[in-house]
């Protein structure tokens, strides 16, 4: 569930009612809220990371959507060695090539993901992609086509592969 924005008590209430896994795309609320609520709550990162920030957050989360660079990656690798966890990852992918937004491009990705797969303190768990905001249903089909295709080369040779995430909030 994506908790970000909403007040601590609005969590409490769906946790009351049986969920435990939440997303957050803002450290220092991600943090407030680690504090503050039940310690089985699972925390994912969804936002876009600076790496300054990666220190507040390796060891609390169970799964970053958006790694995104490889100075990001390196960073939550070194992180992750330091305190002797594994963070598990998802690699976004730039799958519209858009200016606006961040990851790994399409034509790269499936060897990037190869060289987080090495990194120390790394789990690699699949990809991570935003479609384009289009009406162009072909377009964004074939966008989700090319996604589909390079999380099942992964998850053909390495079983920790399970997540394919699209879309757009």
């Amino acid at each position: 569930a994506v908790s970000k924005y909403h007040p601590e008590s609005h969590i409490e209430e769906a946790y009351a009612a049986g969920q435990r896994v939440f997303g957050e795309s803002h450290v220092q609320e991600l943090r407030r809220k680690y504090d503050n609520l039940p310690k089985d709550i699972e925390w994912h990162f969804i936002g876009h990371l600076q790496t300054n920030k990666v220190k507040y957050l390796v060891g609390n989360v169970a799964l970053f959507h958006s790694c995104d660079r490889d100075e990001l990656a390196s960073e939550i690798s070194a992180q992750s060695v330091r305190r002797g966890v594994l963070s598990e990852v998802l690699v976004q992918v730039n799958i519209g090539r858009e200016d606006s937004k961040g990851g790994y491009a399409p034509e790269s990705a499936y060897e990037s993901y190869r060289r987080l797969c090495e990194r120390a303190g790394l789990r690699v768990r699949g990809f991570m992609a935003m479609l384009p905001d289009s009406k162009d249903e072909g377009l964004l089909a074939a966008l989700a086509d090319e996604m589909r295709a390079l999380y099942e080369k992964a998850k053909g040779e390495n079983p920790d592969v399970a997540y394919l995430s699209m879309g757009m909030s």
